[in-house]
């Protein structure tokens, strides 16, 4: 019981899910009000509470934000940058910032993951940038290029680059990224938040140890995908 109360004390709501749940909780609670009075029907009353319960708590449980600390050595580790399942692990041609050969792991976030997302390595933050763009399925491969993303540029203390793209989805329609230009980066710190189902990729060198596999589930600041030489 005493481990039970304690992982509850280390959950709190994310602060970009106050408006959100507010407003959900108003209009939710206005809806049922006007099925009362204008239907009077207790089945149909009963029925639309269960429903608006359930869609209540899936907002709440998608707001989670778990306070995480990384139980380790961070030197050359990097952690996942999220919550989700891994969908690519492959080699691919980085034209925009790179212009050569990068390893690319991406991990999808469906509405029942927490979505904050966190810095995968310990360094600096040497530039931020958002491109927009179209709103495909987050899993498909052309949602990397085409949908609208963030793009952190992160470089380890011995010059090792990793870029961070936080994608839109087809529902996602807001990508907030706290990470600033020439800000010092540490695992354990919150790199942006995604507000509903999307994706995040990770650029890492080629050669680059990966540790994860196709379809294994993944826990933000916590799972190990990779090690850098």
């Amino acid at each position: 019981m005493g481990k039970r109360i304690k992982r509850l004390k280390n959950i709190r709501l994310h602060r970009e899910g106050t408006n959100t749940l507010l407003y959900a909780f108003l209009a939710l609670s206005l809806l049922g009000f006007l099925l009362w009075y204008l239907v009077g029907n207790t089945i149909a009353f009963n029925i639309y509470l269960i429903i608006a319960i359930i869609v209540y708590c899936i907002m709440v449980n998608f707001f989670r934000c778990p306070i995480r600390y990384f139980n380790g050595e961070t030197e050359t580790v990097v952690v996942a940058p999220a919550d989700g399942k891994v969908v690519v692990i492959e080699e691919v041609m980085e034209d925009k910032y790179f212009h050569d050969k990068r390893m690319m792991v991406s991990i999808f976030m469906s509405l029942f993951n927490v979505h904050a997302n966190w810095f995968p390595i310990d360094g600096k933050v040497k530039f931020v940038h958002h491109q927009n763009g179209n709103f495909h399925k987050a899993w498909l491969p052309k949602a990397s290029e085409e949908n609208e993303h963030a793009d952190v540029m992160l470089e380890t203390d011995d010059g090792v680059e990793v870029l961070v793209r936080q994608i839109a989805g087809a529902v996602a329609r807001r990508i907030v990224t706290y990470a600033k230009d020439g800000e010092d980066c540490y695992i354990d710190e919150h790199l942006g938040f995604i507000k509903f189902g999307s994706r995040v990729d990770v650029f890492l060198p080629v050669g680059t140890e990966v540790c994860v596999k196709m379809g294994q589930s993944t826990t933000g600041d916590q799972t190990i995908i990779a090690r850098l030489k």
